[in-house]
């Protein structure tokens, strides 16, 4: 996120596109409803789904799966058209503008064309437009949404050129603000959890930085870039790949095209996993390592808003189970290394030293509050929204980004879109949210369909389905509801029992290599 959750509520307008905010971010989610209530902010949602956060909107508009570029540059083409674009803003911080416009200016941008496109009435879009374009200052709110698409990348980049041509960037209560998934993902990408960087985003690449690090870890470092989890499994699969390491993850729910992430952990020779609990994923490893849970340890935690928390250990763990530092740093050294750190405090002075965006963010420093990166020295305060009279690279770069459809559209045979997401009740796979029973019974596996195709097709609500793709089926019950669109259907990927990656599409996007979770052809049918 380029700015701070306490700005919230400086937006004259918000934007929200590929989000289910309530589900997935509720805390967010209602400092917006806060902020809409108080009267001053206005609110768009963009949505496949009329999602719970749509009932606050001014404006709501239900757009097919993948079609989020056409969109942004619809409203893009309309801004530039009627002249609400920042002029000073544009001139004076920005680069690429000419090439650019010519891209988002082109016929096909229209709100006529788009509406045919996307299925978002042109008057709708014109009203976006006009909402976002004319205001003072707007923010944009996505998720993955957005994200998990083959076009993925340039769905961000466009989130991105809307924000720089209205001037959002490096102002209070404006910038582009992407909602992490899951609670340290932030602070795991900052510390290296990225195939082509050391901590703090320094490229692997770098010949500087490779000798910054082999001085500070007294060792030799490779500077190729890594592969990312999704072509991990392609590796496996292919028997490239021999062993595998998993923390917290449970890809057996969480990754596209469930039967080759199985047939992939099939092949491998060897796999460890380490987690609270047994997984479905850890029933296919040789290893299981026991590890602490958060009540259990103390650390840092970075949130989505670039804020440094502090974890205390409240409790102790069960015999034998170990913090997830403790667990590594023994193997490293059962591996010959000499690692030698006592305590989470060593590791955040290293922090300190190696890793320039927390310089400043020492262990006495965090307290209750947390500080937000960059935080370059101890006497620095922090710092709540990015960007502020320069950007990092100088200028900001506007670049043409064209529409491409998604991999994978509906046909004769799989005639729907399957789109797939979270609910508010489950979280992520379900590994510790599902061992609460009231949870279970709040909500459980189902499919979202449209009244129109549920008559259509005959099937009335609750009614068990089978949903099937090119890549297998499962059954759940079906949701029959006027919040989703007719020909696009919905399903919450926590369950094991209907699991939604069985069916999921695993072509990733060529830069950031996520899958497409978001878009697939699917097909519906009564099981009897």
């Amino acid at each position: 996120m380029t700015n701070d959750i306490a700005g919230i509520k400086k937006a004259d307008v918000i934007l929200i596109i590929g989000s289910d905010t309530s589900a997935a971010h509720p805390v967010i989610a209602a400092r917006i409803k806060q902020a809409v209530r108080d009267g001053k902010t206005k609110l768009i949602v963009i949505d496949p789904k009329k999602i719970t956060i749509a009932d606050y909107a001014d404006i709501y508009a239900s757009h097919r799966p993948g079609t989020d570029v056409a969109v942004l540059n619809c409203l893009m083409h309309e801004i530039l058209k009627n002249g609400w674009e920042d002029k000073e803003y544009i001139q004076n911080r920005l680069e690429g503008f000419e090439e650019f416009k010519a891209e988002v200016m082109k016929d096909i941008y229209s709100p006529e064309y788009v509406e045919k496109i996307s299925g978002v009435p042109a008057e709708t879009l014109r009203a976006i437009a006009k909402l976002f374009g004319t205001a003072k200052t707007a923010s944009l709110y996505y998720a993955m949404g957005i994200t998990q698409h083959t076009t993925g990348t340039d769905n961000v980049w466009s989130t991105a050129n809307l924000q720089m041509i209205c001037g959002n960037l490096g102002v209070e209560g404006g910038g582009v603000n992407p909602l992490r998934g899951q609670s340290n993902v932030q602070g795991a990408c900052d510390m290296g959890g990225l195939p082509n960087v050391y901590p703090g985003y320094q490229k692997v690449t770098d010949a500087k930085a490779q000798a910054k690090f082999e001085k500070a870890w007294n060792c030799k470092l490779d500077n190729k870039v890594g592969i990312t989890v999704t072509e991990m499994f392609d590796a496996m699969y292919d028997g490239k790949l021999k062993g595998l390491y998993v923390m917290g993850e449970n890809p057996y729910l969480s990754d596209p095209d469930q039967n080759h992430i199985i047939k992939a952990m099939e092949t491998i020779d060897f796999m460890v996993v380490q987690d609270l609990f047994m997984t479905e994923t850890a029933a296919y490893a040789d290893v299981i390592l026991p590890a602490a849970a958060y009540a259990e340890k103390e650390g840092h935690v970075t949130n989505t808003e670039r804020r440094v928390q502090k974890s205390n250990k409240v409790i102790d763990p069960p015999k034998g189970v170990k913090a997830d530092w403790e667990i590594i740093q023994l193997i490293a050294n059962a591996m010959g290394s000499d690692w030698n750190y006592q305590s989470p405090r060593d590791i955040t002075k290293e922090i300190n030293l190696l890793t320039p965006q927390y310089a400043g963010i020492t262990w006495e420093r965090v307290g209750r509050n947390g500080l937000q990166w960059p935080c370059p020295t101890t006497d620095h305060p922090g710092t709540p929204y990015l960007h502020k009279g320069k950007f990092a690279r100088g200028k900001g770069l506007l670049k043409p980004i064209p529409f491409q459809e998604a991999n994978e559209l509906p046909d004769e045979e799989y005639p729907l879109i399957l789109t797939t997401g979270r609910v508010l009740q489950q979280f992520h796979t379900g590994t510790m949210s599902r061992k609460t029973e009231g949870l279970n019974n709040l909500a459980g596996p189902m499919v979202m369909i449209s009244v129109y195709d549920a008559e259509k097709m005959g099937i009335s609500n609750s009614e068990v389905v089978k949903i099937a793709t090119r890549r297998g089926e499962i059954e759940a019950p079906a949701f029959v509801t006027k919040r989703i669109q007719p020909g696009v259907i919905y399903i919450p990927f926590h369950y094991s029992e209907a699991p939604a990656n069985r069916l999921t599409n695993s072509a990733i996007d060529p830069v950031a290599k996520i899958p497409e979770y978001k878009v697939c052809a699917a097909k519906v049918k009564k099981t009897n």
